[in-house]
Formats: structure tokens, C-alpha cells, sequence
């Protein structure tokens, strides 16, 4: 509408002022004229100097101005303004029109119509209204795009098929195709949804650098009516099997403000976990937590969905699939005890039915005697605590129970700090009479892996400290996998203040900065103490579990028999104590999901017993293709990072892809890893399914062109034309003739006259 008054107004289009330059095609007679004219406007201030003593001097002053702006304009047409362009000679040029050819084109957006409709109404052929216009000025060459991009023929050839909009690999190609042609410039005729990870950064600078303008055509609405997203959802990679998944997603809708949907979560079309959400205002996202079971090994593709509403435009944004790698491996834990308590008991009590934990028990019971309990061979800890680093970092997590830091010797001390930090296993230090301050571990290497700040002054600040507490989960902690102590979130949350109280003897300590409380506990003074506290160290992780009498949750005379609080409790625990433990050889891919025909990248990182990394490995990954075939890939170390490797192996056909991953090292085994990809049709078309305005006026701006709406795109030929671009001749263009410089003469004229009216002057 504004560009259609404009060019009423001042005869040409905005780009023609914006693309010429201005200047006065000045005659002698031109200066003739200039000086009569000078002449009439002297004699008018002369005149309006000499009205009658009825004017006030307001009244001279305004009608001067208005007398002197009218013959001003007259002067400045004398001058014969003109406006100097470049404009392209017709059938002399090339423009590229490149059409977006993706899945996201068949959104009914357009005027209640898919996207691509404007494609085959504007550009369809000879008689469609842009195409047409185009054709007249320039040989028209056609291109479409998607994952690949090509040329074709016309409209007709497109299918609104492709899984993804990659708009920087579109623009290089065209640019290198039509190099060294006289090109006008390009039209990108797209939604703006480029699915790609890339900057349009380098295709920018080099599309400027040929000086070829990208004139932009934004099809779609900028924002839907009705539309419900899962934005994005947060799962491990990998999973012990029967592990509980407290999984956050972020959900965001327009039009159903107010309104509850469920969440579900299925594996293989079995629903899992379920979670209702309540939609805020419009445009601001629901973050939901839902809680699913992995109960199937091998890679389970789990599917988060919400049901399609009545009135959504899109619908194959309602759901997202993650692929998770649920392993039905036994995961070894070290428990050394250094006094017989309950506490032992009943932990191991609550976890001998899991078959993915295997806690290994050692129990001081005198001096260098020790009880061993589920070792796998008869040799296994014989000589107490692992004295070597091979024999220590064999376990992936370790418990510490009330054992003072002096039944270890200085290096077993840091041995223990570097299994949490080099070898990434999981450290879980029980509260007890020989435990933080109170054994002595101020000023240890192990001081420095857990989330308290152990005083290395004194050993206890109160030597009598005891404390009876209630224990509940603090925010962060009721958002944690280990606090879901019952069947639903809601459930834990209302069964963990029934729960007994429990006894801690462990003097309060400083939580560090990096440090998360999950569990805090208030006595009988209500003070609130930390009762479960962790923190990040190096690869793996500290915990720190205060109470003294956590199976007071078992045995208290009010748990019925049959309840599963304490069982539940210590399987999560132990559970996250060696999730993310990594293996001496860790493969995974870069992303979980490619289209096929695209290329994958392996990585693994390879470290010895020891936990240094090696880069002087023999990595090979064995890849089975969906239909059973093998394919061997060598990964070479990158030089990027110590201990990393990296291979590549293009996916053929749709389905999942199993990576296992072997290392050896002067041809002894240092150990295997598998990991696995998905080929198939993405969705990602469907997510964020706006036109997207933004990326689209910045390649415009950035290389010379505009940004156009199916609204405004009549003007689009005549723009290109007058880019300045491909083989041009210089036209000039007379402005003196306007409209507008007729409507503002006119108006001066009138002012004049109805002011001369107002004030009673003849």
C-alpha cells in the first residue's frame, strides 16, 4: 500500500530514488526564468511589506513564507531536477529465481492456502503476473532448492518434498553457475526457515563480493493463529535399562492460551510417562517435566508428543523423537565401610534385585582385615583398597562410608581425586562418625572432589553435634531424577513429607559455589541443614549424603512392609552415581539423526588404564547398515585434542546404523564402545514453521537487494531492474513533473489565499 501512494505521488518506485542520483539539468534559460522569478518574490515581500495597517506583522510574515515556498517550487522545477539511474537493457541480463522446494512450503498459510500456491499463482509460467513481469526485462533462469538445489524448468517440476532449507548452499550454487554471465541478481522466493546449523556469513561476503543483490520474497505469515511446538526436549544419550528419566521439555503455543494438553512419551508406540501442562499467554513457552521409564535394551527412539488440536495449522510440530541407547550392562561400584552399620546393610539390601548394579563390598572389620563381599574373583581387593589406579578406576563409582581419611595413604587420597576427575566415576561420600570433618579428609585431595568445604583446622567443631531431621527435597532437588522416590513427580512430592525423620552427626559444613543442594533437612531448632549436595569435578562427580540412618525409611515402625521409598531411593542413587561414567573408549556420533546420502562423523575418545589419553592408537569402527551389511572406518586422531578421533561414512539407505567402535594400542585391546544413528526424513521443516523475516531482509540488505511479502511483490521486476547490476544504460528521469510537486504548488497557493481570507486581507 505505502510503495503503491509513493509511486502515485512521486511517479517511480522508492528504489529508483534510492538507487539514482539526483542533480539539476541546468539551461540559460533556466536562469532566465530564476531571475524573473527572484523578481516576483522581491515584489512580493514588497507588497506584503506595505499592507494596510490592518496586518499584524504575523500575519505578513506567514503570508511572505507562503508566497516565497510557492515561488521557491517554481524555481526549483526551472531548474529541471532528474534523477540519473542505471537500469538494466532488457533480454540483455540474467536473473536467477530460486524457489524453496521443501516439506515446509505446504504450510496453509497463505491466505488459507499452501505456501507453495504462491509459487505456481507468481511463478508458474510466462502468463503468471511476477514471472511475466521478469521475463519481459531478463532471460529468466529457474532453480529450486531444499537439501539440494538444482535447476529445473518451471514451477511444475517441484515437489514441496525436501526435508530440509539449506539457503547458503542454495545461493553458492547458483552464484558459481552463472559465473561470468551478466546477472541482474538473484530472487529467493522462501519461508526463511534454513534448517541448517551454518552462518550465512561466508556466502554473504562472497555474493558482495561479486556485487550480485538477493531480492528476498517471504512467503508465509510471520505468525500462526494456532499452533502448539515441543521446542525442545532433554534426554542422555545413554541410559542404564529400568533407569527413570525425569526428562524437561519446552513446549510453545499461539491460540490456546490457558488451555491443558498432555505430554506423553512412547517408546515403539507404548506410552511410557505422561505429564498434563496448563499453556500461559500466548507466546511464552510452558516448561513441563515428564517422567519415563527405559525399560528395553538396545536404541529406543522415545517419542514426545502432544495430540493435535482442533484449528492447528501445522501438526508434525506437536512431537519430537530423541534416539536413546538404553544398555543392559552391569555397572561396578566400590562400597568400603569402615565399621559395621545398618546402613550398609540396608543399602545393599535395596539394590541386590537390580541387575544393572553390582556393589562390591569392603568392610574394615580390624586392623588390614577386611570383609569382601560380590567380588568377581577371589583375588579382587585381597589386600584391601585398591592401591594402583588400573585396580581403582575399574569401578565407575565409589562409596565412602564412615571411614576416616587416615585409613588411606597419601597417594590412595589422590588416587580417589583422580577417579573423579581423570577418570570421570562418581564419588558418594555417607555420613558417619569418621566422615567429612569428623575423618579428617580437610585439606585432602578428596576434600577437593566433594561439594562441601571441609575445614582442614579441626576435625569437628562440636564433637557432640547431632541432629534429628526432616528431610525434604529443595527446588532444584524436587527437578532431580534421585528424588523421584514414588511412581509419578506428584507422588514423590507428597511422599517424601511422610517420610520418618533421620539422625546426621556430621558438623554443618559450607556448600562450595559450583555445589546443587537436593535434600536439605530442618531439626527441632528449625535450622535447615544439607542433607544431599553435588557438584561437577572434572569428568565425573561428588556426593555428599549426610544422614547417618538413611534405612530409618525401611524399617521405621510407620513404612508399611511392601513399600518401596528406601528401594527406590538407593537404585536412583547408585544410579546416577555412575551415569556418564565414560569407558577407556567412548564413540558417538555428532548428531543422532541424518537424512540419507548424508555423511556421519564418528568421534571417540581414547584414553589407557590409567585414564592419560592416547594418541597413538589403531581406532577402527565397524558400521552395521540397516539391512545387515558391514563397513569398516578407520577414525584418525584429529590433532584438535588429545585422545580424539574422528572418521566419517556416508549413510545409504534409511533406518538405524550401529557404530561399534574398537581401540588397540601396539596390538593390545584398550576396549570397545558402540553408539548409533538414525538416516530418515527430518521434521525439522515443521519447527519454528513462521516466515522468517529477519534472515530474510539481512541477505537482502547485505548484499543490495530488498526484502519483499507476497503483499508488495508486484514491484519486483522493476526493481531489479534498476539495481545497477548485469549490462545497464544510464537513463535520466525528470522530477519536475510529479504529482506531488503539483498537489504541494497547488496547496502553497491555496494556504495563501484562505490565510489572506482568515486575517481580513485583500
Amino acid at each position: 500500500m505505502f510503495e503503491n501512494i509513493f509511486q502515485a505521488l512521486f511517479s517511480y518506485r522508492p528504489v529508483v530514488f534510492q538507487q539514482g542520483d539526483f542533480r539539476f539539468d541546468i539551461t540559460t534559460a533556466s536562469f532566465v526564468a530564476a531571475g524573473i522569478a527572484a523578481l516576483i518574490m522581491g515584489a512580493a515581500i514588497f507588497t506584503y511589506r506595505t499592507v494596510g495597517t490592518n496586518g499584524r506583522p504575523r500575519d505578513r510574515f506567514v503570508l511572505t513564507v507562503l508566497r516565497m515556498a510557492a515561488l521557491g517550487l517554481v524555481v526549483f522545477c526551472l531548474f529541471r531536477p532528474t534523477l540519473v539511474v542505471k537500469a538494466a537493457i532488457p533480454q540483455q541480463n540474467v536473473v536467477a529465481v530460486l524457489m524453496d522446494d521443501s516439506r515446509s512450503m505446504q504450510i496453509g498459510d497463505w491466505d488459507g492456502k499452501p505456501r507453495a500456491e504462491f509459487l505456481r499463482t507468481e511463478f508458474a509460467g510466462n502468463t503468471s503476473p511476477v514471472l511475466k513481469s521478469l521475463s519481459e526485462r531478463f532471460l529468466v533462469r529457474t532453480f529450486r532448492f531444499s537439501s539440494q538445489s538444482g535447476r529445473v524448468n518451471s514451477v511444475k517440476d517441484l515437489t514441496f518434498g525436501g526435508s530440509q532449507t539449506k539457503i547458503g548452499t542454495a545461493l553458492d550454487g547458483v552464484r558459481e553457475e552463472l559465473a561470468g554471465l551478466p546477472v541482474a541478481g538473484i530472487v529467493l522466493v522462501t519461508d526463511g526457515a534454513d534448517t541448517t546449523e551454518g552462518s550465512l556469513t561466508n556466502t554473504l561476503l562472497n555474493l558482495k563480493a561479486d556485487k550480485l543483490p538477493v531480492f528476498t520474497v517471504g512467503v508465509g505469515s510471520a505468525k500462526l493463529p494456532k499452533d502448539i511446538q515441543i521446542d525442545r526436549v532433554s534426554t542422555p544419550r545413554t541410559v542404564l535399562k529400568g533407569a527413570s528419566l525425569l526428562v524437561d521439555a519446552v513446549i510453545t503455543q499461539s491460540g490456546y492460551s490457558g488451555q491443558t494438553v498432555t505430554l506423553d512419551v512412547e517408546d515403539d508406540g507404548r506410552i511410557v510417562g505422561s505429564q498434563k501442562v496448563q499453556f500461559p499467554v500466548d507466546g511464552s513457552p510452558a516448561a513441563v517435566r515428564v517422567r519415563a521409564t527405559a525399560s528395553t535394551p538396545g536404541p529406543r527412539v522415545f517419542t514426545f508428543k502432544v495430540a493435535p488440536q482442533q484449528g492447528e495449522v501445522v501438526t508434525q510440530n506437536n512431537q519430537r523423537d530423541t534416539l536413546v541407547d538404553v544398555r543392559d550392562t552391569r555397572e561396578k561400584i566400590l562400597y568400603f565401610e569402615g565399621e559395621p552399620r545398618s546402613e550398609m546393610k540396608f543399602i545393599r539390601r535395596a539394590v541386590a534385585d537390580d541387575k544393572n548394579l553390582q556393589i562390591v563390598t569392603l568392610q574394615r572389620t580390624a586392623d588390614n582385615k577386611f570383609l569382601r563381599l560380590d567380588v568377581d574373583t577371589p583375588d579382587e581387593l585381597l589386600g584391601g583398597f585398591p592401591k594402583t589406579r588400573d585396580e581403582m578406576f575399574a569401578f565407575k563409582g565409589l562409596i565412602l562410608g564412615s571411614i576416616e581419611a587416615a585409613a588411606f595413604s597419601a597417594d590412595q587420597l589422590q588416587m580417589i581425586a583422580d577417579f573423579v576427575d581423570r577418570r570421570g566415576g562418581g564419588l558418594l561420600m555417607l555420613g558417619g562418625a569418621r566422615s567429612f570433618g569428623e575423618g579428617g579428609y580437610g585439606g585432602t585431595p578428596v576434600a577437593d572432589a566433594l561439594p562441601l568445604v571441609i575445614d582442614s583446622k579441626t576435625r569437628a567443631a562440636d564433637p557432640t553435634f547431632f541432629a534429628r531431621l526432616k528431610v525434604l527435597p529443595t527446588r532444584a532437588g524436587a527437578a532431580h531424577a534421585v528424588t523421584q522416590i514414588a511412581a509419578t513427580e506428584d507422588a514423590s512430592a507428597a511422599r517424601w513429607p511422610d517420610l520418618p525423620q533421620v539422625t546426621s552427626i556430621n558438623n554443618p559444613l559450607s556448600i562450595k559455589p559450583a555445589a546443587t543442594v537436593l535434600l536439605n533437612g530442618t531439626d527441632e531448632r528449625n535450622r535447615t541443614l544439607p542433607m544431599l549436595v553435588w557438584q561437577p569435578y572434572g569428568r565425573g562427580k561428588g556426593i555428599a549424603f549426610l544422614p547417618q540412618d538413611s534405612w530409618e525409611w525401611q524399617m521405621h515402625a510407620s513404612i508399611p512392609l511392601e513399600d518401596m521409598t528406601h528401594e527406590n531411593l538407593w537404585r536412583q542413587m547408585l544410579r546416577w552415581l555412575v551415569a556418564d561414567s565414560p569407558t577407556p573408549v567412548e564413540g558417538s556420533t555428532t548428531v543422532d539423526r541424518v537424512e540419507p546420502g548424508e555423511a556421519v562423523t564418528i568421534e571417540a575418545s581414547v584414553v589407557d588404564p590409567t585414564w592419560l589419553d592416547v594418541n597413538d592408537a589403531h581406532v577402527m569402527a565397524r558400521v552395521t547398515r540397516p539391512g545387515g551389511s558391514t563397513l569398516d572406518v578407520p577414525l584418525q586422531w584429529t590433532g584438535e585434542r588429545d585422545g580424539q578421533y574422528r572418521g566419517t561414512f556416508v549413510s545409504t539407505v534409511p533406518g538405524a546404523y550401529e557404530i561399534n567402535v574398537d581401540a588397540d594400542r601396539n596390538g593390545k585391546p584398550i576396549g570397545t564402545s558402540s553408539a548409533y544413528v538414525r538416516a530418515g526424513a527430518a521434521d525439522s521443516e515443521y519447527f519454528d514453521p513462521t516466515m522468517h523475516e529477519a534472515p530474510l531482509r539481512r541477505i537482502a540488505e547485505e548484499t543490495g537487494g530488498r526484502f519483499y511479502t507476497t503483499a508488495n511483490v508486484a514491484g519486483l521486476a522493476e526493481d531489479v531492474s534498476y539495481a545497477g547490476r548485469g549490462v545497464t544504460s544510464v537513463e535520466e528521469r525528470e522530477l519536475w513533473n510529479m504529482p506531488i510537486i503539483l498537489i504541494m504548488l497547488v496547496g502553497l497557493v491555496c494556504a495563501e489565499w484562505g490565510y489572506r481570507r482568515a486575517v481580513g486581507l485583500s
